[in-house]
């Protein structure tokens, strides 16, 4: 089996579930070092039980909110005092809710923003010397949301385009000095982040909660384990981009060809259970 992270030093946010988890437990399974945080404590003794006792025998583990900018610095400077500079560093951590611009409150915007975008820059930020002297990697998570506008995400859209951008000037910006930096666009990924979202207004497609979690379900077409194997794969690599799944590349390739009609296009090509 290639092991390109054995006795790496891997930094994991939002490795409670999904995404994250399932990169977690084959980091520790390929023998790398990690250091795995999140906010949901449960979740995360969960990640902790499935990553066993890898030969590294190094696995850290540490309750951490992404949008307390203090909490980062000084969990850069525990993981390094007790792993080593790290060689890789995967921000997963995310959320989402639900409603139109208009009747979503401006406190759960900044929400979302903080989280998702910020909690990549302050992450970023905080391990990049650490990066610059391992030469290593930093992965940051967008979305296929990362290339189109979709009604009832505008916060998640914001937040995502705003990564995406973000890493791509800073890979351009590190490339010379070793650091590669990749933006992951993930479509229907098999997590819990839909499920978890809260509700600031019901789009009027869907009659209730359960008919807008049945239509995420049905898109979830790639699992985390398969998204996190491309994930790592498109890391060691040093890809700057890595897209997961049909659905993904299908909205890229679109909204390329049609930058001002593609929520048209994408409505006919697509089939209900992936919009």
């Amino acid at each position: 089996m290639n092991q390109p992270f054995k006795d790496k030093v891997c930094i994991v946010t939002g490795a409670a579930s999904g995404i994250g988890r399932a990169i977690a437990v084959n980091l520790a399974r390929q023998g790398a070092a990690v250091a795995v945080s999140d906010v949901n404590d449960e979740g995360l003794a969960e990640t902790r039980r499935m990553m066993g006792e890898p030969a590294s025998n190094r696995i850290r583990v540490d309750r951490l909110d992404v949008a307390d900018g203090d909490a980062i610095v000084r969990y850069a400077a525990a993981t390094k005092e007790g792993l080593g500079n790290a060689d890789y560093v995967f921000n997963i951590a995310g959320l989402t809710r639900v409603g139109s611009f208009e009747d979503t409150p401006l406190s759960s915007f900044e929400k979302v923003m903080d989280v998702n975008f910020w909690g990549v820059v302050r992450m970023s930020k905080a391990f990049l010397p650490q990066l610059l002297a391992t030469k290593g990697g930093l992965v940051n998570i967008s979305s296929l949301f990362g290339f189109i506008g979709f009604g009832g995400q505008a916060h998640y859209c914001a937040s995502k385009f705003g990564v995406r951008g973000f890493s791509e000037t800073i890979a351009q910006e590190l490339a010379d000095k070793g650091v590669r930096v990749t933006s992951v666009h993930p479509g229907g990924v098999a997590t819990s982040i839909a499920r978890n979202a809260a509700i600031d207004a019901m789009p009027a497609a869907y009659a209730d909660r359960r008919e807008l979690d049945d239509r995420f379900d049905r898109a979830a077409i790639t699992s985390a384990e398969r998204a996190a194997e491309i994930i790592l794969d498109g890391a060691a690599r040093g890809k700057r981009r890595v897209v997961i799944g049909r659905d993904a590349k299908i909205v890229s390739f679109v909204q390329r060809l049609f930058p001002e009609s593609y929520a048209e296009k994408l409505a006919m090509l697509l089939p209900k259970s992936a919009r």
